[in-house]
């Protein structure tokens, strides 16, 4: 199942009695209140259930708290191993010190006259180099107190596995994992029949990752199918061309099973977006954007966007040569960038991604030197009043009635710099690139769906 799938707050509204609405407890939503209006209408107030409601199944946590539990032995049997061999590295070094303190007081011992003071200066100083070797003996102590909780853990895990392992034991794996497939797919199709809503909230970050430079991008495709996976992250803000191409999320949060596309013309900013199996992005030091599709590692189309600035001209609060953000949502392929005319101000502007011809454009009115980043969603514009820590979504640009508002969405930015804010219509999730980090939101829509019968 995707762990990072969005929450969605629909009001239901119509002409039948409240309980004929309440959907099925056996499907996973969860009904929080349910009232009728002055005309008797039914409103209930739901929420979608999460992509990874099998997740809540006890032996899915059981499993999840085995897996965590292996790791934290896995680690601690690291941390041991380092410290033996360190502390036996030392013994060793140690050894021939010991045999030559042990030589001399038996000679001590055998004739107390031959300890002369010289004989006795020196055997004091032997055993002086070898006073470091107690510290690594009380390790040795604290250590073998490790190795029993160790093995009383391992015990435990043996015995909950073999627990699981009877309980699941009339399933199998194979019919399992083909049930939560279709599920998923069930799910996936369910939640694309939501529809669009107005952004009402944002969860709290998910970190999936870190890794890179302070600056980056990364991304999963924003059309394609769920069964497709793949996750592409650039690195840095400007000259960058290398494309990294992972086949799957947990591939990308391990750094493994990736392969490399390296772009004929290097790119400015983070405002890069994967659309339909291409990735669109602003060519270096210029207003031109490229289409580059994978597949065939060819450059599809190239035009430039008349009159957007670049090179730093009109970037983002954070600067970076974010001139032009590009971007999709449930309604397309956008532009976010703004030029002379516009006096700095944000410009929107609907793309062909196919000849990436301007389609429709709209002037915000923001200045977007005052914006952290921005987002689509639904044909709506987000924008963050900055990019540091403390910045929350202070404005929403409405293109299907070419208006606008201020808002105050708070979301925590726990790394404290994002350079990079997109929002993914098929996952609906935010990814962002915070100071090094890959980090995801969940997002909660807001939307009235009204039966056939009002």
């Amino acid at each position: 199942m995707h762990l990072f799938s969005a929450m969605f707050l629909l009001v239901m509204l119509a002409v039948m009695p409240c309980e004929a609405l309440y959907p099925s407890p056996e499907e996973g939503w969860q009904i929080y209140s349910s009232a009728q209006d002055a005309d008797g209408k039914c409103i209930c107030t739901v929420v979608a259930p999460a992509q990874n409601m099998c997740n809540r199944d006890p032996r899915s946590r059981q499993l999840r708290q085995l897996m965590e539990k292996v790791q934290n032995i896995s680690q601690s049997m690291e941390v041991l191993d380092l410290r033996t061999y360190r502390d036996l590295q030392y013994v060793r070094n140690t050894e021939s010190q010991m045999k030559v303190v042990d030589g001399k007081l038996k000679v001590a011992s055998e004739n107390p006259r031959s300890l002369n003071p010289k004989g006795f200066q020196e055997l004091k100083d032997k055993v002086t180099q070898l006073l470091p070797l107690l510290p690594v003996l009380e390790q040795y102590k604290t250590d073998a107190k490790m190795i029993l909780r160790l093995r009383e853990e391992v015990r435990n895990l043996s015995l909950v596995l073999m627990a699981i392992q009877e309980e699941m034991g009339a399933y199998d794996y194979e019919e399992l994992r083909q049930r939560v497939l279709l599920l998923e797919t069930r799910l996936h199709s369910c939640m694309q029949k939501l529809g669009c809503g107005k952004l009402t909230g944002v969860s709290n970050p998910i970190t999936v990752r870190a890794s890179g430079s302070r600056f980056g991008s990364w991304m999963t495709d924003t059309m394609i199918p769920s069964s497709d996976n793949r996750v592409w992250s650039m690195d840095g803000y400007f000259k960058g061309r290398r494309v990294l191409e992972y086949r799957t999320m947990n591939d990308f949060m391990k750094g493994q099973n990736f392969v490399q596309h390296l772009l004929p013309h290097p790119w400015a900013g983070t405002g890069h977006v994967v659309y339909n199996g291409s990735l669109y992005y602003n060519k270096y030091q210029s207003n031109i954007i490229i289409k580059y599709h994978f597949r065939s590692r060819s450059v599809l189309v190239q035009r430039s966007l008349s009159g957007a600035g670049y090179n730093n001209t009109f970037p983002y609060s954070w600067g970076g040569s974010s001139d032009i953000d590009l971007m999709a949502d449930e309604n397309g392929l956008w532009a976010v960038y703004t030029t002379i005319p516009n006096a700095g101000n944000i410009v929107i502007s609907r793309l062909e991604p196919q000849s990436l011809e301007v389609l429709q454009t709209w002037d915000t009115g923001f200045p977007k030197r005052s914006a952290g980043e921005s987002f689509m969603i639904c044909g709506t514009l987000y924008v963050t009043n900055s990019h540091l820590a403390g910045a929350k979504i202070y404005f929403a640009y409405y293109t299907n009635t070419s208006s606008y508002e201020y808002t105050d969405i708070p979301f925590h930015n726990q790394y404290s710099h994002i350079s990079m804010m997109d929002y993914n219509p098929r996952e609906r999730v935010l990814y962002t690139w915070n100071n090094g980090h890959q980090v995801l939101y969940n997002v909660t829509l807001f939307q009235v769906i009204k039966t056939s019968g009002d």
